[in-house]
């Protein structure tokens, strides 16, 4: 099987990398080409359908938009990650106050919340906020919220690997 770079890599991580193997420094002009994800075979694309592995069932929509987070973040992988630890912690503290907050504190957690899984790319977080500001006691939508942040989190452990 072949492997394929799915992400570039940078002049100075190329020669970081370079440097640790003892390669020395590689000209920019040696990188490894960018690969399209229409050339990788069915078995490669395992990993862009089912992000927690082979076992896991076959992705819908996913729980977070990674192209709309790579936009958010001009394609920098570092503070793609530090974003989305962020707002997992959010999400998670989000969720725990939640559950023991009066209706108009509900209304304020689930705004914020809102606003943050739209500039993320949570988009069902985002509609599930949105549901508990317009219904700050419907408790099955916040069940349904807690849900959520929960396969998020799954979803960016599984992607952090």
């Amino acid at each position: 099987m072949n492997l394929a770079v799915l992400r570039p890599i940078r002049e100075g991580r190329i020669n970081a990398l370079s440097t640790l193997s003892g390669l020395g420094s590689v000209p920019v002009s040696e990188s490894v080409p960018e690969v399209s994800l229409a050339s990788l075979d069915k078995n490669d694309a395992v990993a862009f359908s089912r992000p927690g592995g082979e076992v896991c069932d076959q992705a819908g929509e996913r729980p977070i938009d990674l192209a709309h987070l790579a936009q958010q973040t001009m394609g920098d992988r570092d503070l793609e990650r530090d974003v989305l630890d962020l707002f997992v912690e959010q999400a998670l503290q989000a969720r725990d106050r939640l559950a023991q907050a009066g209706a108009a504190e509900r209304r304020s957690i689930a705004h914020s919340l809102k606003g943050s899984a739209r500039s993320v790319g949570a988009a069902a977080i985002a509609r599930c906020a949105e549901a508990i500001e317009d219904h700050p006691d419907d408790r099955d939508v916040e069940a349904r919220l807690a849900g959520l942040i929960d396969e998020v989190r799954d979803f960016i452990a599984a992607i952090s690997r």
